[in-house]
């Protein structure tokens, strides 16, 4: 019976929103909405075009890098402003301001330093879901009770055994939540990217659909986005609950 409650709800919520969205199609029309059917129809149109592909690799390619980017320099920056104190009282009031700037007013600056490229994209994305990163982890290091860097201390750990043996299990499920909202951060600043300076990717032809008032071809790229954010959210939110009740 729990696993069937656990599944109720969010099968009654697609059903709500799929009936949401036929409801406004009834009302707002084809000038700007296609229905579920039609659009799930012209996805799958869109899926059998070979010229589809290559952007769907572009985005991937560039969304994969960029979260990898964003978690690899997001826990080793948190890490280390999170266990030196002196560092992230200096340093954590800048990367709280540097979220709240616009990021798209920097975006200039990364296409003169990085070019055109799917480097720009990458970079883009990763600077969107890097500081939220950082910030779990900071608090995530806080957080960890002293008892147990007391008891790695008593053990002679070094720096490196503290951080990898007592420090991140200890922290993993807060810097897993950072981690889940970052992930949401980057597929965002990446599509971004491709929108404003790209020849490729899905960004792109949603900004190319845009332009020429494409509505089936808009409706069929946002609903692949959502499905795909949607079903990775799931899947890392479940990890994240599971962590945080075993810790």
């Amino acid at each position: 019976m729990s696993g069937q409650a656990s599944w109720r709800g969010p099968v009654l919520m697609v059903v709500g929103l799929f009936v949401l969205w036929q409801a406004l199609y009834w009302i707002v029309g084809e000038v700007a909405l296609r229905s579920p059917l039609d659009t799930i129809r012209h996805t799958a149109a869109l899926f059998a075009r070979p010229s589809f592909w290559p952007h769907v690799v572009e985005s991937a390619r560039a969304f994969a890098a960029a979260i990898v980017i964003a978690v690899v320099l997001g826990m080793a920056v948190g890490l280390a402003l999170g266990f030196g104190r002196l560092a992230g009282q200096v340093f954590e009031p800048m990367l709280v301001a540097l979220y709240s700037v616009p990021k798209v007013t920097l975006y200039p600056i990364l296409l003169l330093t990085f070019g055109l490229g799917i480097s720009a994209k990458i970079a883009f994305g990763a600077l969107h879901g890097f500081i939220p990163i950082a910030l779990f982890t900071i608090n995530a290091v806080r957080n960890v009770r002293p008892i147990l860097i007391k008891t790695g201390r008593v053990l002679n750990f070094d720096t490196r055994e503290l951080v990898w043996r007592i420090l991140i299990p200890a922290a993993l499920p807060e810097i897993f939540s950072g981690i889940r909202i970052g992930l949401s951060l980057t597929l965002i600043g990446t599509l971004l990217g491709e929108m404003f300076a790209s020849q490729r990717g899905l960004g792109y032809m949603l900004m190319n659909a845009i332009g020429l008032h494409n509505v089936d071809v808009i409706m069929s790229i946002t609903f692949v986005l959502v499905v795909f954010a949607a079903v990775v959210s799931s899947l890392l939110l479940a990890v994240d609950r599971r962590l945080h009740r075993r810790a």
